[in-house]
């Protein structure tokens, strides 16, 4: 799964682990993947956990490690996209190494592009696929996805998240066109302040971040182990494919998780497909 170094993401890995899986973490930063392990095994000594290297804004980390992945000759039972970055705060528009906007590639190409190379193994292991979103994917615009012509981060952030969402219902079609074996569903987390997302806005928030976003969470939204199971809910075996996750509280926020029904900003089938073609062209 990628984004276990903290918040949600580490959250699920945790509660993998526990139901025994063998948890590979791809992480961009060592430190913080190496912490998430501690933490983990304060609570599971046991947990079977596997660091490896990846950095979704550049192409060829995500090669490196499929190719090491085939190598291995291991298949994938479950899949979990959850990695993304939100750089609220931060008014400079950042290219990835491909040359890509950075939350273009982090949050959504660079995971289709890593689905692409591990999909041998994938198929292999018949994997249960979790596609993790943002309840900001429900209001994102497909226009100027690169932030060239208008940019802020938190446009930036909503349309990668729906473009992710759209690729993710068309994964869902192709799966079932060509009969790839596996299981496709979407969710997302609601809201969960208590976690490391967008630092740049947190350093700046009155009274210290851990305290301010500690209170927030008991008001608005989920704590991070309760924001993990749609996530977990997407990956068990009776979901029905291409179904979709989220908090049952009003407005998808907060609460215990439920089937909803999907947002309308994908369920457009020609723009699933625009967004599977974008991903085939740039990466």
């Amino acid at each position: 799964m990628t984004g276990a170094s903290n918040g949600v993401g580490r959250e699920i890995a945790r509660a993998l682990a526990a139901d025994g899986a063998h948890v590979l973490l791809p992480v961009r930063d060592r430190g913080r993947g190496e912490s998430a392990v501690r933490s983990i095994r304060e609570t599971m000594p046991d947990a079977s956990l596997e660091l490896c290297d990846l950095d979704l804004a550049d192409f060829a980390t995500v090669t490196s490690l499929g190719e090491n992945l085939r190598a291995a000759g291991e298949p994938i039972e479950l899949y979990v996209i959850n990695a993304g970055i939100i750089l609220l705060g931060d008014r400079e528009r950042h290219i990835s190494a491909d040359g890509h906007e950075l939350h273009l590639q982090t949050n959504f190409l660079g995971h289709a592009a890593l689905t692409r190379e591990l999909m041998p193994a994938l198929r292999e292991g018949s994997a249960r696929i979790a596609v993790e979103l943002s309840v900001a994917a429900a209001r994102g615009s497909l226009d100027d996805l690169e932030g060239e012509r208008r940019y802020s981060a938190w446009r930036a952030y909503a349309g990668s998240k729906r473009a992710l969402g759209l690729w993710g219902v068309e994964l869902a079609r192709q799966n079932a066109l060509e009969n790839w074996g596996l299981g496709v569903n979407l969710c997302h987390p609601g809201v969960a302040p208590d976690t490391g997302i967008a630092a740049e806005l947190r350093r700046r928030v009155p009274g210290g971040e851990r305290g301010t976003m500690a209170r927030l969470a008991r008001y608005l939204g989920n704590p991070p182990a309760r924001a993990a199971e749609p996530a977990l809910m997407a990956l068990e075996r009776d979901a029905a494919p291409g179904s979709f996750f989220a908090p049952g509280g009003p407005f998808g926020l907060s609460g215990a998780p439920r089937e909803r029904r999907l947002f309308r900003s994908l369920r457009n089938d020609r723009e699933a497909r625009l967004m599977w073609d974008l991903t085939e062209a740039a990466c």
